[in-house]
């Protein structure tokens, strides 16, 4: 078949391969970037479904527009508020099919062959694929424990001009790092000095554990005149509610916006509006702050106890930074005593013990740390999870 030449820039996900892996009896994953389906408000979406097909049918069960359903944008414009954001408008923000297709349209809208594009290295990895796709040239901005390192990230904005910064700088995937205050603010600022686009993906902003994060990059935005003007947010129902309500939105200026929405038009029409219909109910209902608070717990406690595994079964073997908060660990193999220091040859292993992760190379655009990993605490229980790490130190 002659496919496109933009196909050479990307390969299949390296997660997605290692699923097929996964069917082996007894294996315990840690691979996935799934929330825990046990902890659905499945009731809540019952009431939500009826509501929607009792209060306006037509509407829900109908084409819509294709920058999202009305009552839904209110709600979010109203829950966007409560975190912050005391100045969205309904009309200032677009739903899209999940915060994926969000990026996707800013890839689609913003990205030439060629043009650079920087993002966190380790970044999330469909993101790379995707700027990829579009002909992006991707440079990595290095991270540390507190988010990205903005004095390098200034020096690479000012050489090589992007056509924007990607970052998750609330627990992201697969770091798990928190960008501090200061360095929010900063990144604002190198917004409007260099008039460089931030796009900023929040899906795990509300999964914190025990203080809430600082304000979102978005929410910020306030405080620094004219850096709502540089600025993109991605937000996303799939990590708090139901990842396959697909319903997640964007907010950015209106020029980008309007030229979103036009693409939109020409790959979905729109997001479903049964689904979006659902998620206004339920956000009309007030059930979140409830379902927040439980899940927000029991991955607490997950958290907690990997890390309290990890260091038990893996010790000086492994090293990683506790999570505040999200759904992953992100370690490093250090090679103590003579043990695997390589994350792939680790997965392998690894598998053969019944247990499964990400290796951490493919969320690098450029020069992988061989050593790394992603461990998710979300799916499985604290049993699980203890008995998973010990399989891991039987591996390693």
């Amino acid at each position: 078949m002659p496919f496109a030449d933009r196909l050479n820039n990307v390969e299949t996900s390296a997660i997605r391969e290692l699923f097929k892996l996964l069917g082996k009896p007894g294996i315990i994953s840690f691979a996935g970037g799934f929330p825990d389906s046990a902890m659905f408000d499945v009731e809540g979406i019952k009431e939500a479904v009826n509501a929607a097909l009792a209060q306006d049918p037509g509407a829900a069960l109908q084409y819509g527009a294709t920058e999202g359903y009305n009552p839904l944008r209110e709600q979010l414009a109203a829950f966007m508020a409560g975190k912050g954001v005391k100045d969205l408008a309904p009309e200032g923000l677009i739903v899209t099919t999940g915060s994926q297709q969000a990026l996707d349209l800013i890839g689609k809208t913003l990205i030439g062959p060629g043009d650079k594009v920087i993002v966190e290295a380790p970044t999330f990895l469909a993101t790379i694929q995707c700027f990829r796709l579009y002909g992006a040239d991707v440079i990595s901005a290095p991270i540390d424990a507190n988010g990205v390192q903005t004095d390098v990230l200034e020096k690479l904005i000012a050489e090589h001009k992007p056509k924007f910064v990607y970052l998750i700088p609330t627990f992201g995937n697969p770091s798990g790092t928190l960008l501090g205050l200061e360095r929010r603010k900063k990144v604002l600022e190198l917004a409007i000095k260099y008039q460089t686009l931030i796009v900023e993906d929040d899906p795990y902003g509300d999964l914190y554990f025990n203080e809430a994060p600082p304000p979102s990059i978005l929410a910020l935005s306030s405080q620094v005149p004219g850096s709502r003007d540089w600025l993109a947010h991605c937000g996303t129902m799939s990590k708090v509610l139901s990842p396959g309500l697909r319903v997640g939105w964007m907010v950015a200026p209106p020029e980008l916006l309007a030229k979103a929405t036009m693409c939109k038009q020409f790959s979905d029409a729109h997001t479903s509006t049964f689904a979006q219909a659902t998620a206004a109910q339920y956000l009309k209902a007030g059930r979140m702050p409830a379902t927040l608070a439980h899940v927000r717990k029991v991955y607490a406690e997950r958290a907690q106890a990997m890390g309290n595994a990890l260091r038990k079964d893996l010790g000086d073997a492994i090293e990683f930074v506790q999570p505040q908060g999200g759904l992953f660990v992100w370690a490093r193999l250090t090679g103590a005593g003579g043990k695997v220091k390589d994350g792939n040859e680790l997965a392998r292993r690894a598998i053969e013990k019944g247990v499964a992760f990400v290796p951490g190379a493919p969320f690098y655009a450029n020069n992988p740390d061989l050593s790394t990993l992603r461990l998710s605490f979300a799916t499985a229980d604290v049993a699980k999870i203890e008995e998973g790490i010990g399989r891991l130190g039987q591996a390693i």
